[in-house]
């Protein structure tokens, strides 16, 4: 094998990879990355793949001048390391392997990284970039923007530690033309809806790992552009394409109408996880339907009165009361830590619908979904001080929080 590829392309490339591959791992090949130079219709193409076992990546990079095809494996920190050194005037890079040696050079440096052996490497699932995954449940073509917009909303709602429910993944259902994600942590539930163009045959629920997710946003790039999404029972795989969102049908239901697959070239990035095994919880149950009182805020003003009286919270008093008043259509927020101070801050309403109200929250819970949405207005709905609360945006979020109990 021997190529020559662009620096600043092949750096983010192995940048991206490190959030893959393990630092540490027994087994020598997963801390390593395969290099794979091939040439498909004429164009030159250099497939980096990385894996952990259970989440896998890989980048295609067309920014590569391919002298001879062929496989190298090498250590991924070490490669990091060496492209990140080269002076950043260095516009190229040439690796060529030499048995189990790989050359990396630039103008005026050259490094020589022992290789493994290929065959160690192991196998990653595929992804046709013509039919997709074959054993697929369910696969759609969607907007990278949709998708993301439905992960922000959701991801940071995710449980950081184990239960007995698969809480540390976001749930992801589709049923016809909708598809939902949904994350809980026991004390909170965050759920965002959108609509696919195309209706799906059966419905098709799976958990994905907030790891898989993670990396989503990392490799979205333009919202517009298309991503492929395909489920199979224990694993989802993200294919994205540089081209935009089209109307065309999913592979599967073209595959059905028997229609002759078109060549593709590959896709700009493939990700794939394992899913997450387990049970989520019956989260319907726990959306209040019966809410009496409602709120109209400002999100950006919500936010700053929610970060003021953030401050004067501690470990024994985490919480901020918020006190409704339907004659003032306003709401005080206040905090006391003991040997710290007090804070009030007045904040007016866009509307408010109910008597008044009592009910403390957790301030970085409050925060964590503000921060997630870009409305210009929010409501909030109650029942009572010791029941959660509902804040929704727009017809298709909608955040449930429990109150907290603080020390009067």
């Amino acid at each position: 094998m021997k190529i020559i590829c662009a620096r600043d392309a092949l750096l983010e490339a192995v940048n991206l990879m490190s959030a893959v591959v393990p630092a540490r791992t027994p087994a020598p090949a997963l801390s390593c990355l395969k290099l794979n130079a091939t040439k498909q219709g004429g164009v030159g193409y250099l497939q980096i793949t990385g894996t952990d076992a259970d989440t896998s990546l890989e980048l295609n990079l067309t920014q590569v001048d391919i002298a001879q095809p062929g496989v190298a494996v090498i250590s991924a920190e070490k490669l990091r390391q060496i492209i990140q050194a080269f002076d950043q005037r260095e516009k190229t890079v040439t690796l060529e392997l030499d048995n189990d040696t790989c050359h990396i050079r630039a103008q005026h440096s050259r490094f020589r990284v022992f290789a493994f052996n290929a065959a160690d490497y192991p196998a990653v699932p595929a992804f046709n970039p013509s039919t997709g995954v074959a054993n697929a449940r369910s696969q759609f073509a969607q907007s990278v923007g949709t998708l993301l917009r439905l992960i922000n909303r959701t991801m940071f709602a995710t449980a950081k530690e184990t239960s007995r429910y698969a809480i540390n993944g976001v749930l992801l259902k589709r049923d016809g033309k909708k598809i939902e994600m949904v994350a809980t942590d026991g004390r909170r539930l965050a759920l965002c809806r959108a609509t696919v163009k195309v209706a799906s045959e059966t419905p098709v629920s799976c958990i994905v790992p907030t790891k898989a997710l993670s990396l989503f946003t990392r490799l979205a790039g333009n919202p517009e552009s298309a991503v492929r999404v395909a489920i199979t029972d224990n694993r989802i795989f993200f294919a994205f394409d540089d081209a935009e969102i089209s109307d065309a049908k999913d592979a599967k239901k073209d595959a059905k109408e028997g229609k002759e697959p078109k060549a593709s070239l590959p896709p700009r990035a493939v990700l794939s996880s394992t899913l997450v095994e387990g049970a989520f919880p019956p989260y319907d149950d726990v959306i209040p339907k019966d809410q009496d009182k409602k709120a109209t805020a400002s999100r950006d003003e919500l936010i700053s009165a929610v970060r003021q009286a953030s401050v004067l919270t501690n470990e024994e008093s985490r919480g901020i009361r918020m006190a409704f008043s339907a004659k003032d259509k306003s709401v005080k927020l206040s905090s006391r830590a003991p040997e710290l101070g007090d804070s009030e801050i007045d904040l007016g309403l866009a509307g408010y619908e109910g008597e008044d109200l009592e009910i403390c929250f957790n301030p970085h819970f409050f925060s964590d979904v503000l921060k997630a949405l870009d409305e210009p207005e929010i409501m909030i709905e109650f029942k009572a001080p010791n029941k959660p609360g509902v804040l929704k945006a727009g017809p298709d979020f909608l955040y449930v929080l429990m109150p907290v109990n603080l020390p009067t």
